[in-house]
């Protein structure tokens, strides 16, 4: 919206330039969602603990985590809140993609609100069903795959990192790949969010590498010079990339430990959507699985949990799955587990940068 309402005025003032430019408008987004979450936030944690809305403690988790039972939850609402807000003010509302990524961040932080406020109201763990979440998130993907494959017209051609000349047509079946990318990031961002601080820093490091790509894939001499896929209208979820980086950081300010809040799954199925959403859209899919590997490891552990217990018919392959809960069982505290999981956030952050060069 400002770039609407100032850029034109350039031409009376030339102060107003800056509002075309990127970097100025990804860095003004970054700082305004930081502080519309580190300002609303108390509000809402007060009206949570007024209505006694709080987080409900798996029983058979870790015995220290029943003293985080009744902690406020669902602080994603504030969260998305301040993504749409910073989006509508601070991006170019005449952008497809950012109505794009906007939708999948919505849709999915719908669905994550509706299983949160089951939960609360049957102060049980039990919200949606499985499948009943699945078969939403799959509607959601079906609906992100028409408007940005055959609205906008987006290649459905598969690109690789490292490789120069690597790529495959998958024509029809991207319908499934995408899904599967944006439901899988989703979920697998879901399930990491078990300890303070632990989904969010990972989060943070993804949203950066991927402001950074996708400001190179809409530039077209830095997207030709590093053979990446020049798309035009990418440049614009760097300052979306740039927001989801800003809002991840003042949630940090409430959910270190000990947590003032948890996100509850409106949060980390909607910001998990929001980063598998900007990956399809710049064509960086299969990065993702090294940006984000503290989240792609989460899910493949309860996979494996999961898959070897019905193969054994009962035996476990880790103390309990995700795998975070696995160390914490072996007596490793959760500061230390949460702090060495950012630790490989961040040096898988820094591999996923190195791919511009290495091609």
């Amino acid at each position: 919206m400002f770039y609407h309402l100032f850029y034109p005025l350039a031409k009376f003032w030339t102060v107003f330039n800056v509002f075309k430019y990127i970097t100025f408008r990804m860095i003004c987004g970054a700082v305004f969602s930081f502080f519309i979450v580190y300002f609303l936030m108390p509000y809402f944690i007060r009206f949570m603990k007024k209505k006694q809305f709080g987080q409900i403690i798996r029983e058979e988790g870790p015995s220290h985590h029943k003293a985080k039972k009744g902690t406020p939850t669902m602080g994603g609402v504030v969260l998305v809140l301040s993504i749409l807000i910073a989006t509508l003010l601070w991006c170019r509302l005449d952008n497809g993609f950012v109505w794009c990524v906007l939708i999948a961040t919505l849709g999915f932080a719908l669905i994550g609100f509706i299983d949160d406020f089951l939960k609360i109201k049957r102060k049980t763990n039990l919200g949606l069903r499985a499948r009943e979440k699945l078969v939403l998130q799959a509607l959601i993907a079906v609906g992100f795959y028409y408007i940005a494959f055959k609205v906008l017209g987006l290649s459905s051609r598969l690109y690789f990192p490292v490789f120069k000349n690597l790529t495959l047509e998958l024509g029809s079946f991207y319908l499934i790949f995408s899904m599967l990318v944006i439901v899988g990031s989703s979920n697998a961002m879901n399930l990491t969010d078990g300890l303070d601080g632990l989904a969010i820093v990972p989060f943070i490091v993804v949203a950066g590498v991927y402001a950074i790509f996708s400001y190179v894939t809409g530039h077209k001499i830095f997207a030709h010079y590093l053979y990446l896929p020049y798309i035009p209208m990418a440049s614009e979820l760097a300052i979306f990339c740039g927001i989801l980086v800003g809002t991840g950081l003042g949630f940090l300010w409430y959910n270190a430990h000990p947590a003032d809040i948890f996100m509850g799954d409106v949060g980390s199925l909607g910001l998990g959507a929001s980063i598998g959403a900007v990956s399809v859209l710049i064509k960086q899919e299969i990065l993702l699985v090294l940006a984000g590997w503290v989240f792609v490891m989460e899910a493949i552990s309860v996979i494996l949990q999961v898959g070897y217990f019905k193969i054994t018919k009962g035996k476990r392959l880790f103390k309990m799955a995700p795998i975070h809960h696995h160390f914490e069982l072996k007596g490793w505290p959760e500061n230390k587990v949460v702090v060495r999981f950012w630790i490989i956030a961040i040096i898988c952050g820094f591999l996923a940068l190195s791919t511009l060069k290495v091609r």
